[in-house]
Formats: C-alpha cells, structure tokens, sequence
C-alpha cells in the first residue's frame, strides 16, 4: 500500500482524532507563531486535515497547506471552507510537485513528516530550494532512533496489516546533521513532546 493510500484509507478516523498531546501541540504553535510574520507567503507540507495552517493563518499573509492524500486535501478543504478563511489553499501534491509552486517561500512547515519519508536529507533540500534566501524551514520529527529501536518489528507487523505507515527511526543528531547539510543553520530547537521525542527544529536558509 502507497503512503498516500494509507492516509486516504485513514482520513476521515484520523480527523475525528482529537490532538494526543494537547500541551506539546500548543507549545508547538507558540514557537512557530514567534517566527511568522503578516506578510509571509507560507507552504505547508504534509498538513493532513489543515488543522495547523488554519491555526497559523492569522498570523501571515497566505498559507499552501499541502498533502499527498487526496482524503486529507478534501478534508482540509472543508475546514478551511467552515472557517471562513481565503487566506489558506489546500492542494494535493508532495514536495516537488508543481501543485506547491514554485516558490519562493518566505517559511516552509513541516510537522510529523519527515520521520515519514524514506529519505528525509532529499526532501529536506528540496525544501530549501523552494525558499527565499534567509527563509526559515520549521519542522517537528518523531526521534524514535535513539531509544525506541524496539518498536520497529512491532510497526513492521502493523505495516503488514495495512495499520500502520512507513516510519524512519530518525535519531535527533542525524535529522538536524541532516537539515545542516541541506543549507540550513539551526537556529532554535525543542522537543515537544520528550516521549516519545518529537524535535522541533527552526533552521535558517544560508
């Protein structure tokens, strides 16, 4: 089963889902909002339902909220819709596709992806080729390398039963050498929640 055919099949539970850890995804929104600017043009990889674009809305100019799952677009689409926003679009695609643009960005987000992807290094550059000279790329990645090894037969024999999506057991050393490689500077780190660790990283385009 493809990725985005696991989140299609997955869509609608997944929005019905309330957040699992209400305090770490507040905090996260707190830090990012303390980057954003009113006049930032914002892409969104990997938004799911459009939960955190429309969150982050007011606080920028526009928002291309985006994901592979032609489930979650339409979900998210139907958010944006209830909220009265025009400030957010929703499109299916992943990073690469022309359905994102162009660019270039002012602020790339990425929140629980990276750890979803065969090759975060790949995607993280293609990030930095959509952004401005200076442009931040925010993320938030599952680090299940470094202590939670023993999780991953139990994910395999989920991912057999179709219950479960690919995950890499990314370490928070190996994610942040690999953002630095891609032309980014740290420039703010956390770990919201500590367990299991999701690192919340803020790197600057050099």
């Amino acid at each position: 089963m493809t990725a985005a055919a696991f989140w299609d099949r997955v869509a609608r539970k997944y929005a019905a889902r309330p957040v699992a850890n209400p305090d770490a995804y507040e905090t996260t929104l707190a830090r990012t909002r303390a980057h954003l600017h009113p006049d930032d043009q914002v892409l969104e990889v990997g938004c799911g339902t459009a939960s955190t674009a429309i969150r982050l809305a007011p606080h920028v100019a526009r928002i291309t909220a985006s994901d592979i799952a032609g489930e979650m677009v339409a979900i998210g689409r139907e958010k944006v819709t209830a909220a009265g926003l025009d400030t957010v679009t929703c499109v299916q695609g992943a990073l690469g596709d022309p359905a994102l643009g162009t660019g270039p960005y002012d602020v790339v987000l990425a929140f629980n992806l990276l750890h979803l992807t065969r090759d975060p290094g790949a995607e993280v550059r293609k990030v930095h080729a959509l952004l401005k000279p200076g442009g931040l790329f925010i993320s938030k990645t599952g680090c299940l390398g470094d202590r939670h090894g023993f999780l991953k037969p139990v994910i395999g024999f989920m991912r057999l039963l179709g219950r479960a999506p690919y995950v890499n057991f990314l370490t928070v050393a190996g994610i942040e050498a690999q953002i630095r490689d891609a032309g980014f500077e740290i420039v703010e780190t956390g770990t919201y929640p500590a367990k299991p660790p999701a690192r919340f990283i803020v790197a600057r385009k050099r």
